[in-house]
């Protein structure tokens, strides 16, 4: 037989499950606000390139593979501690969005194209940008644990800690 605290930790909304569908719900919302930009930039032939393609559609497809992936990685392994509110979700969005800019950007595609590492030009600082509006969108809705209240609220009185209501006047 499970414990009560055992269940009540199963049912409040911090499980694996529930991160991992906050990962891929911002890393989708995220990816496409970011897409839109790469569209208006022409960067979409550029990201289906590296799979053998230069089409717009399938480089939009890539790179929300790669927005979900990225978006898994945030919530599923670092949801618990550092996703516990919205107004924090969103600054580590943004930070987590500004490592996968010098990360993905500065560093892996130009390996993958045979170019100079950490160029940054004003294509670059667009793609700044667009890290930093994925990193926010993904962070910012995840559901941090508690439903974002403090865990030691306590809404129902018990002996010895009555709960106080105002009287109505």
């Amino acid at each position: 037989m499970a414990s009560e605290s055992a269940l009540s930790h199963q049912t409040s909304g911090t499980g694996l499950g529930r991160r991992a569908l906050a990962g891929a719900a911002g890393g989708v919302a995220g990816g496409i606000a970011f897409g839109i930009l790469m569209a208006m930039m022409g960067m979409l032939p550029v990201i289906a390139f590296k799979v053998g393609s230069s089409s717009a559609g399938v480089g939009f497809g890539v790179h929300l593979m790669i927005s979900v992936a990225i978006g898994l990685g945030l919530t599923v392994l670092f949801g618990n501690r550092f996703l516990t509110s919205y107004g924090r979700g969103g600054l580590i969005g943004v930070g987590y969005g500004a490592i996968w800019w010098i990360l993905g950007p500065l560093m892996i595609m130009p390996v993958m194209m045979g170019m100079p590492l950490f160029a940054i030009d004003p294509a670059a600082l667009v793609s700044l940008m667009g890290h930093l509006i994925y990193g926010v969108i993904l962070g910012s809705p995840t559901d941090p644990p508690h439903g974002g209240r403090p865990a030691h609220r306590q809404t129902t009185p018990t002996p010895g800690n009555p709960v106080h209501r105002r009287r109505a006047c």
